[in-house]
C-alpha cells in the first residue's frame, strides 16, 4: 500500500466507488480558532480511520504554467474547450501507454503515439519516429493482446499493423484532437491529473494544470456528525478499505436519540460509551453498573404515566420516588396537617368540602376577631367561613381570619384502599397516603414502612425498558430526559431464543434525589399565578394605644430637629396615602405615620 497526499488521493478517486476507507498517514493540526475553521474538521492524528462517503466539488483553481506561473479560478460550467497536453515522459511498453490514457480506451479512440527506437514486426520494420494511429485493440482467447494501428507510409501509401502489448521501446504520446469541457475534466480522474491547453491558442499558449479543491464527507468511529474536511490538507493517507471491511464506524446516541428510533429497532443489544455524570439525579442500584463498554438490552420504548412522590418534611432525611402509575401497591389517604387558617383555605379551593378536626385549644381574642376553638371541635370550610359539623350536638358557624394560626387535621371517613392510578382520577394534587400493601413483583418495595407519602404531581415520562444481559428478566426503566449518557446499537444476539423472549419483571419505583424535585418544580407551568398572601394580623387596641403613646413621647422628643427634615417624611407620607395597595387589607395606620415622620431625623448620618 503506497501513501499518497490527501489531494491527490481525492481527485484519482471515482464517486462510484465510494464508500472508501482510508488511514492517516502523517497527522495535521491546525492552530486557528474555531471561528476560522467554519465548523470543519481539521485536525487527524496518525493511524486514524475515516470511511469516506462522499465529495463535492469545492473551488477550481487552474495554474497557468510557463515563464511566469499565473493562478486562476473557474467555475464547471465556464464555456471553454480544452485539449490534453501530452506528457513529456516515455512509455516503456504499449501496454504502458494503453494503461495510462487519461480516459477510457473505447472512448478516446483513434490516439497517436510514436516510437524513438525501429520496431520490427516479423518482415515488417517501423522506422523511428513514426507516427502510429490506434484503431482498435485485437483480443483472441489463447493468445496475446494486440492494438491495431494505422500508418502512414511514402507517397501517401497507409497500412494497417498489428502491435502486441508487450513490446518493448521508448514511446511518447501525440497532441490529439480530443476536446474536452470543464464539466468533462472533471468527471474523469484520469483526466485531472493531465495538462491542457485551450483549443484556441490565441487565448493563452501556456499549458494549464486543474487542481481541484474537494469538500470531503467522512465518519470516523465514535464522532457523531459527519466530518466535513477540504482536500488540500497537508497530509498522506493510504486506501485500506480491503482490509477494514469489517471495521464497524460507531456513532454514538443520546438516550433522546435511541428513543427516537422507531419501534422496530428493539429490543437490541446496546454498548454504553458515555456513562452517566456523577452528580446523577437518580439514586437507584442500577445507575452504578452502567459502567463504559457494558451492554444493556433495551426492550421497548414507552411513554409512562408517572407520579412524583415525597416524605413527610418532619423526617432526619426527606426521600423522593418517581413511581409508575402501573405500580401494584395499594394505597389509604391520610389526613393532612394544616397549621393556619390560610393553609386550610388553600386546600378547600382545590377540594370543596373540606373537613378537619382541631387539635390544639385556641383563646379568643375579641378585638382581634379570633373566635375560640377547643381540641377535638370538628369544622367544615364553606365559602363564607367554618361550621361545625352537622353530625355534633352544636352547629354554629364562626368566621376565621385568614391570618389567623391554629393547629387542625384532615378528617377522613374513607377507609378504602386505592390503586396508585385511581388516586390520581379521585382526588386533586397535592394529595397524602400511605402503602397499606405491598407490590408483589417487587423484590424489595422501598415504599412500605413509610408513615406517610405526599403524591407531589403526575407526568408522562420517556422511558426505555432496559436489563443487563445476565439478568434479562429483571427490568429497569431509564427516564430519559433525566439521564445523560450515550451508547450504540451492536450487532450481537439476544440473549434468547427467538421468539421466546423472557416475562419482564420491571422495576416500577425508583428513588430520586432533591436536585430531581427542584428541577421538576422549576420546569412547572411558570405562567400560573402565585397563591394571595395571607392577610398581616390586625394589632388589638391595647398593642396600638401602647405604641401611640411611645411613639407621641418620641415626636416629642425629636421636636426640636431641622424643618427640613420634617417637610421630606410629610411630602413622603401624602404620596403614599394616595397609592393605592395591592391588597385591600393593607391600610397606612396613624402610628405608622408618626414612625414615618420620625424615622428620618432619628437617622445616624456619618
Amino acid at each position: 500500500m503506497t501513501a499518497l497526499p490527501l489531494q491527490q488521493f481525492i481527485a484519482s478517486l471515482d464517486q462510484t466507488c465510494l464508500p472508501k476507507i482510508i488511514q492517516v498517514c502523517s497527522g495535521v493540526y491546525f492552530q486557528g480558532s474555531v471561528y476560522e475553521i467554519s465548523g470543519s474538521e481539521v485536525s487527524f492524528s496518525t493511524g486514524d480511520l475515516l470511511k469516506v462517503t462522499a465529495i463535492e466539488l469545492l473551488s477550481l483553481p487552474i495554474n497557468h504554467t510557463g515563464s511566469a506561473e499565473i493562478h486562476t479560478r473557474f467555475l464547471v460550467d465556464w464555456c471553454c474547450l480544452f485539449k490534453v497536453f501530452p506528457d513529456e515522459m516515455p512509455y516503456n511498453t504499449v501496454e504502458e501507454l494503453l494503461s495510462l490514457r487519461p480516459v477510457g480506451l473505447d472512448s478516446c479512440l483513434p490516439f497517436t503515439f510514436t516510437s524513438r527506437s525501429k520496431i520490427t514486426l516479423g518482415n515488417l520494420t517501423l522506422g523511428a519516429g513514426k507516427a502510429l494511429t490506434v484503431i482498435s485493440i485485437e483480443r483472441h482467447e489463447g493468445q496475446e493482446d494486440q492494438v491495431r494501428c494505422h500508418v502512414e507510409g511514402q507517397q501517401e501509401v497507409s497500412a494497417e499493423v498489428c502491435i502486441p502489448l508487450s513490446s518493448r521501446g521508448e514511446f511518447y504520446e501525440c497532441e490529439g484532437e480530443e476536446r474536452f469541457t470543464l464539466q468533462e475534466i472533471m468527471s474523469s480522474p484520469s483526466l485531472q491529473s493531465r495538462k491542457f491547453r485551450y483549443v484556441n491558442t490565441a487565448k493563452c499558449e501556456r499549458t494549464l494544470v486543474l487542481s481541484p479543491v474537494y469538500q470531503v464527507h467522512a465518519i470516523m468511529s465514535l464522532r457523531k456528525n459527519v466530518l466535513k474536511f477540504p482536500s488540500s490538507l497537508e497530509v498522506d493517507v493510504v486506501d485500506v478499505t480491503e482490509h477494514c471491511k469489517d471495521v464497524e464506524f460507531v456513532s454514538p446516541l443520546s438516550l433522546t436519540e435511541v428513543f427516537s428510533q422507531p419501534d422496530e429497532s428493539f429490543p437490541a443489544v446496546v454498548e454504553i460509551l458515555e456513562t452517566p455524570s456523577a452528580s446523577s439525579m437518580l439514586k437507584c442500584k442500577w445507575l452504578s453498573q452502567l459502567v463504559k463498554f457494558q451492554h444493556l438490552i433495551l426492550h421497548q420504548k414507552a411513554t409512562l404515566p408517572m407520579v412524583l412522590l415525597s416524605t413527610l418534611r418532619g423526617r432526619k432525611v426527606q426521600q423522593y420516588f418517581m413511581v409508575s402509575q402501573h405500580y401494584g401497591g395499594r394505597f389509604r389517604r391520610r389526613p393532612r396537617e394544616f397549621s393556619s387558617v390560610y393553609e386550610l383555605y388553600a386546600a378547600s379551593i382545590q377540594a370543596p368540602g373540606l373537613r378537619v378536626s382541631v387539635t390544639r385549644n385556641c383563646e379568643e381574642v375579641e378585638e382581634e376577631g379570633l373566635p375560640a376553638l377547643s381540641v377535638g371541635e370538628q369544622l367544615e370550610i364553606v365559602h363564607d367561613g367554618a361550621e361545625k359539623d352537622p353530625g355534633q350536638e352544636e352547629t354554629n358557624e364562626v368566621l376565621l381570619p385568614l391570618y389567623m394560626q391554629g393547629h387542625f387535621v384532615e378528617v377522613l371517613r374513607d377507609n378504602k384502599k386505592y390503586k396508585l392510578r385511581d388516586l390520581g382520577r379521585e382526588f386533586c394534587l397535592p394529595l397524602d397516603v400511605k402503602v397499606v400493601s405491598r407490590d408483589a413483583e417487587l423484590e424489595a418495595d422501598p415504599l412500605v414502612g413509610l408513615p406517610c407519602l405526599r403524591i407531589e404531581a403526575a407526568m408522562l415520562e420517556p422511558t426505555l425498558q432496559a436489563s443487563f444481559p445476565a439478568t434479562p428478566e429483571h427490568c429497569f426503566e431509564i427516564p430519559v430526559q433525566w439521564l445523560s449518557m450515550s451508547m450504540h446499537f451492536t450487532k450481537k444476539a439476544l440473549p434468547w431464543p427467538p421468539g421466546e423472549a423472557p416475562r419482564c419483571r420491571v422495576e416500577r419505583v425508583t428513588e430520586v434525589t432533591d436536585t430531581f424535585f427542584y428541577e421538576f418544580c422549576k420546569q412547572g407551568d411558570s405562567a400560573a399565578v402565585p397563591p394571595p398572601r395571607p392577610p398581616k394580623q390586625k394589632l388589638s387596641t391595647d398593642k396600638q394605644s401602647k405604641k401611640k403613646s411611645s411613639k407621641a413621647e418620641k415626636d416629642k422628643r425629636q421636636k426640636d430637629k431641622s424643618v427640613s427634615a420634617k417637610q421630606w417624611s410629610d411630602t413622603t407620607l401624602d404620596k403614599k396615602r394616595h397609592v393605592d395597595s395591592d391588597h385591600d387589607y393593607e391600610l397606612v395606620e396613624d402610628t405608622l405615620s408618626a414612625m414615618m415622620r420620625s424615622a428620618p431625623d432619628a437617622a445616624m448620618f456619618y
